[in-house]
């Protein structure tokens, strides 16, 4: 008996000519929309991707300088409460006695250009019976001021008054070193409540 193959096409399938006929114009038309599609969505996809990286570097930086900021005022804040017992004990303990020394010197400063202008005048300082002796080494040094002085308990050690017939010249050290003092502590208190924590 002879072996007998079964068909399976169908009768659609064996009428279908060989050979298929396309206009070429149209696709070259749908690979060129094809291509362009393909490209633009691959472009987007790329725009997207580039997009989200700055975006996360953005946030990265972001994040980063925030940390380094708060690292700053951190370290700033840890050196200003260190320095700040130092600072204030060296402006309350060493200002007045750099005053109660410079104290002398000022007074010649200020009185030269006082007694040129008004020679022959009677001068009179006015100073803190402690003061007296650092004030007297320092004239003594600068002889030829005309001059006489007068103790005023009542005064600061690092204040004098400069007087002359009509007109009178205010030192004031012990204001400058309180104002100093206050500037010292407003400094730190303004800096305790700057900290970004505090």
């Amino acid at each position: 008996m002879a072996l007998r193959l079964e068909v399976f096409e169908t009768a659609a399938e064996t009428d279908r000519p060989d050979v298929l006929v396309t206009d070429t114009g149209h696709l070259e038309e749908a690979k060129l929309a094809s291509f362009e599609a393909g490209y633009s969505a691959g472009w987007e996809d790329a725009a997207a991707a580039l997009s989200e990286e700055q975006n996360r570097i953005r946030a990265d930086l972001a994040r980063n300088l925030q940390g380094l900021a708060f690292t700053y005022h951190e370290a700033r804040d840890h050196v200003l409460r260190a320095l700040e017992p130092l600072l204030k004990e060296m402006v309350a303990r060493l200002l007045p006695t750099l005053a109660r020394e410079t104290l002398g010197q000022l007074v010649v400063e200020t009185l030269r250009p006082m007694a040129a202008e008004r020679a022959g005048a009677p001068l009179t300082l006015v100073i803190n019976p402690v003061s007296r002796r650092a004030v007297e080494l320092v004239l003594a040094e600068n002889a030829g001021l005309p001059l006489e002085i007068e103790e005023e308990p009542s005064l600061g050690e690092g204040q004098a008054y400069l007087r002359f017939a009509t007109s009178e010249t205010r030192i004031d050290l012990d204001r400058a070193i309180t104002e100093i003092i206050a500037a010292v502590r407003d400094f730190f208190a303004l800096s305790r409540k700057e900290a970004p924590n505090g």
